[in-house]
């Protein structure tokens, strides 16, 4: 190699390191906690609060969601509704596109919404799509999934015929089980192709999942962020550690009893907001001791003192709850006939707890389940203290990590008592009522009243005040038979970063990063 080569290269090897340190510093890298590890990668599979974030972070469906949480145009840029509110048409966006250069077509709708229902795919989330004609009898077997009730007018058009009106519609359009299905099929989110803003560049299980633009993307010109950092983090407190030690710019959450810390320490980041979900434990009817014995099942949920609970082990504005139905979606206007305070609560709890079969010198040994995380730990062991000093219970806590407590929640083998909960996949009440239906595969309680199912399917025929008064009932009925203990009603909490802009609480709390910038200085 001749001597002015040589410098030329040395100039060059400098220019270049130059370069990559000035990308470096000047890219927009977002660092996110996301909770759990992501349950799964597939649009059909994934059921989880953060495979849910995930998934709408490198997918898209006929709607999405905007800055607000309020849902928006996706991949379809318009679409029409009949007068009766049965018939949808969607006219897809021509420069939609898969991150490998494929467009996004009227078919690959319809290949995943067919997916979604049929028996064989085991979809968690398939019910969100009961409104479409065909879709109960294709899950059921009676029918095939071609006679669904969703067709390709033209590869740009796509058609979808209800068997009912369904006034959130618009919110399950937006779901990851309504998402575009490739033909290279989306069985893993890491090699698939994806259509929406982002897709996964690099994965580290249980630590971290990168995101990059998909240079593809039909809103590619608008998107701030060189790359996302998603770290799946079960601990509060860890997760906490992270942020405050400048490796985080949003927290999925903040630690039990440490709301009052941080508004004083780091108020100009706290974000507290209500939201649509409800947290409660739910009851395997299916096993002994709690089938076929309300008695002890109303005696349990009496013995709670939620005051406390959301006092001392939330303790960040939730509310205390005695159904599922969370305010402002008709809960709040639903009174429920309890004892008026905790000590009457304990007397009628005995009562019950006698009712049962058991007694203080008899009373059953429970195991109470619940995933890895130090709020559900504390959680889990303030409840076990309440059983024991009102009716003698003695509860074995048993912790698991998030797939193994997710599968044996579905199974109903081993789980008595596990933590549970809803986040609203739209607003409305059914979205957690419909929860509780005898063939409902997310029935993790094996709850089965034809009354309540009925009450349901009345419920789909009714519009306004009937309506209401339909799902009230159902409530009702549910809160009797107590398949669930309600604890509280969730709000959203997070920690964000100054330097972060675009993020706008919401009652969905669905913070897309798309819509997110931050201050090169502020990572």
């Amino acid at each position: 190699m001749t001597r002015p080569f040589q410098k030329i290269m040395r100039c060059t090897t400098v220019l270049l390191i130059f370069m990559v340190s000035v990308v470096s510093v000047e890219a927009q890298v977002l660092r996110r906690g996301i909770g759990p590890e992501p349950d799964s990668l597939h649009i059909h599979q994934a059921q989880g609060l953060s495979a849910i974030h995930l998934l709408r972070e490198t997918r898209e469906g006929l709607l999405t969601f905007d800055a607000q949480g309020e849902p928006v145009a996706g991949v379809a840029q318009s679409w029409k509704v009949s007068d009766d509110g049965l018939t949808w048409t969607f006219i897809l966006r021509e420069d939609a596109r898969w991150s490998n250069g494929d467009a996004v077509t009227a078919a690959h709708f319809v290949a995943g919404w067919r997916r979604a229902v049929d028996p064989q795919s085991q979809a968690r989330t398939a019910n969100l799509l009961s409104p479409v004609e065909g879709a109960q009898q294709v899950m059921s077997g009676e029918q095939d999934p071609e006679s669904l009730g969703i067709s390709a007018l033209d590869p740009q058009t796509v058609q979808v015929r209800l068997q009912r009106a369904t006034p959130w519609f618009e919110e399950i359009l937006a779901h990851p089980v309504t998402y575009p299905m490739h033909e290279l099929g989306s069985e893993d989110a890491r090699q698939a192709p994806v259509n929406g803003a982002f897709f996964i560049s690099d994965t580290t299980p249980h630590a971290q999942i990168s995101l990059r633009p998909n240079p593809y993307f039909h809103s590619r010109d608008s998107l701030a962020l060189d790359a996302v950092e998603l770290y799946p983090i079960e601990d509060p407190s860890a997760e906490l550690s992270r942020y405050r030690a400048g490796e985080l710019h949003i927290t999925e959450t903040i630690p039990p009893g440490r709301f009052e810390w941080l508004a004083d320490h780091h108020g100009d980041a706290l974000r507290v907001s209500p939201y649509l979900g409800s947290f409660w434990l739910g009851i395997n009817l299916s096993r002994a001791p709690f089938r076929d014995n309300p008695d002890l099942r109303r005696a349990l949920s009496l013995a709670i003192d939620r005051d406390v609970l959301v006092r001392v082990i939330t303790g960040a504005g939730e509310l205390p709850a005695w159904g599922i139905v969370p305010p402002g979606l008709g809960g709040s206007h639903w009174t429920f006939d309890f004892m008026g305070n905790a000590d009457q609560r304990a007397i009628e709890a005995r009562r019950l707890f006698k009712n049962a079969g058991f007694s203080r010198n008899n009373a059953p040994r429970i195991e109470l389940r619940y995933n890895s995380s130090g709020q559900h730990r504390r959680m889990a062991v303030a409840v076990a203290a309440m059983w024991k000093q009102v009716l003698g219970v003695a509860t074995t806590l048993i912790n698991e990590e998030w797939k193994v407590f997710v599968n044996n929640r579905r199974q109903r083998v081993l789980t008595e008592v596990f933590r549970g909960g809803w986040i609203a996949d739209y607003a409305d009440p059914a979205s957690f009522l419909d929860l509780f239906r005898s063939d409902e595969p997310l029935n993790w309680s094996a709850y089965a009243n034809p009354d309540f199912d009925e009450l349901m399917e009345q419920s789909t025929k009714l519009a306004g005040v009937e309506r209401d008064i339909a799902l009230m009932k159902a409530e009702r009925l549910l809160m009797s038979d107590m398949p669930v203990i309600p604890l509280y009603y969730y709000v959203s909490r997070h920690l964000v970063a100054p330097g972060v802009k675009g993020f706008v609480d919401n009652v969905r709390d669905i913070h897309l990063s798309r819509y997110l910038d931050i201050e090169t200085e502020a990572q």
